[in-house]
């Protein structure tokens, strides 16, 4: 996301370095890159001009501090006002209410609705330790309520049933009766889509929010459909009491003009973004941490978070207690330190966290790079599930007919396991040094040796 937005802004507040002080002739070039950079991201033009002119009110005159160049003081005044646009702080839930708290999800048909009641009840459960219960009251599509039900088992919350013949004001109602029996903390209502906001989808929408009373009513939108996602969420939020936007296909949107337009139009904050298929892949949205990765500045926060989540702290702990002892770190734990980094969404979802160095974007690496790097991890962990224990153990074993069955049984060339050994030996070095300090950080820092042509940065 914002792949095209960061590579345009952050050649573009390159220009500005060097001057003594920002006036409003030396950054009028500027300014109009930044202008065409964002009604390129497809970014609604009065967002635009409100921008553009509440970044110049600022900059313009602007005296730069002796710490700072006028290009970093520029870049901090940009930033300030992104994170203003998109709500300055991530507005969390709010489920302070008699239990059950009820939220309701409006959207319409093909935004991925029902997949994003599936991820929030996960998340819920997960992070905010609540008991959740899902219900579909999309009476149209009886495929939408065995999706429902098959998402609930899968994150392993409460389905509650309903057909077809029912009314939806009725299933919400019998379900809340449900929950409050089972004392269940949420209530999540998926809600029938159409292909187009109408009057007829709206009177029964508006009738459901009426009946149940909810906490939250998040309207759920396509990122993918830019400028035009703010403006059906805001149609949605004259129609109903909106506390809040989902945007989903956040992954596929290399623009990112849904997130910078839908809350200055609709007045309404992003709460979360829909990140892939996956039901974990839901993520807060903080418009401070997607203002910092706008400008290429990464956002480790989130990083770290997901390092939390993901990795298998055990492991880790174990690991280190095992080279503290001065045993070795073998290709078994190398493998293991492979599948910690496609836990954690392999490159793609690091990169994409990462700040830029020397100007370069790592999370536009480039997908040839990129692949090329997750073919070679998919290869080395292939070569090491083709050895015995014992070689894994000592790849010091590992004679020339040994590599020769190795690459056999992994489907690679003989000078492939070759290299993985010698990548290892590295590995090894790499380990005892960050063991030394401590710090699963560090640990899983030693995996940007593996790189194709160099190493991941430090973060």
């Amino acid at each position: 996301m914002f792949e095209n937005l960061t590579d345009r802004l952050s050649h573009t507040l390159r220009t500005v370095t060097g001057k003594a002080k920002l006036t409003e002739d030396n950054i009028k070039d500027t300014l109009r890159e930044v202008r065409m950079a964002l009604l390129e991201a497809d970014v609604a033009l009065p967002v635009v001009k409100d921008f553009v002119n509440k970044v110049k009110d600022r900059a313009v005159g602007t005296e730069v501090s002796r710490s700072l160049t006028p290009g970093q003081a520029f870049v901090k005044i940009v930033r300030a006002e992104l994170e203003q646009l998109m709500g300055a702080a991530n507005e969390d839930l709010d489920l302070h209410a008699a239990p059950p708290a009820v939220v309701l999800m409006a959207g319409l048909q093909g935004a991925g609705k029902t997949t994003t009641v599936g991820k929030l009840a996960r998340f819920l459960k997960e992070r905010k330790k609540k008991s959740v219960m899902v219900v579909s009251a999309d009476v149209y599509r009886p495929a939408a309520i065995k999706q429902l039900e098959t998402l609930a088992g899968e994150v392993g919350v409460t389905f509650f049933p309903s057909d077809i013949s029912q009314k939806p004001v009725a299933i919400a109602e019998a379900a809340i009766r449900e929950a409050k029996l089972k004392f269940i903390d949420v209530v999540l209502v998926d809600t029938a889509g159409r292909l187009h906001v109408d009057s007829e989808m709206m009177g029964e929408i508006q009738a459901l929010h009426a009946a149940i009373k909810p906490v939250e009513t998040l309207f759920v939108v396509d990122a993918m459909t830019g400028q035009d996602a703010a403006n059906t969420a805001k149609a949605f939020g004259d129609a109903l009491p909106l506390t809040g936007v989902v945007l989903t296909k956040v992954d596929g949107d290399a623009r990112g003009g849904a997130a910078l337009s839908v809350r200055h139009i609709t007045g309404k904050p992003i709460k979360f973004l829909g990140m892939g298929e996956k039901s974990d892949a839901l993520e807060p949205f903080h418009p401070d941490r997607i203002a910092s990765r706008i400008l290429g500045m990464g956002d480790v926060l989130s990083l770290i978070e997901q390092a939390e989540q993901t990795l298998d702290r055990e492991k880790a702990e174990k690991l280190t207690k095992k080279l503290k002892k001065g045993k070795g770190f073998d290709l078994e734990d190398f493998r293991d330190q492979l599948q910690q980094m496609k836990n954690m969404g392999g490159l793609g979802g690091l990169m994409d966290k990462l700040p830029s160095m020397g100007g370069v974007n790592l999370a536009q690496m480039g997908n040839a790079q990129q692949g090329a790097a997750e073919k070679q991890f998919k290869q080395m962990e292939a070569i090491i599930n083709s050895m015995t224990p014992a070689e894994r153990r000592d790849p010091e074993i590992i004679s020339g007919s040994r590599k020769r069955r190795i690459a056999m049984g992994s489907g690679t060339q003989v000078q492939d396991i070759g290299r993985l050994i010698k990548q290892h030996k590295q590995m090894q070095k790499m380990m005892k040094k960050f063991t030394a300090k401590g710090g699963m950080a560090k640990m899983m820092r030693g995996m940007g040796g593996m790189l194709p042509g160099g190493g991941m940065p430090k973060f």
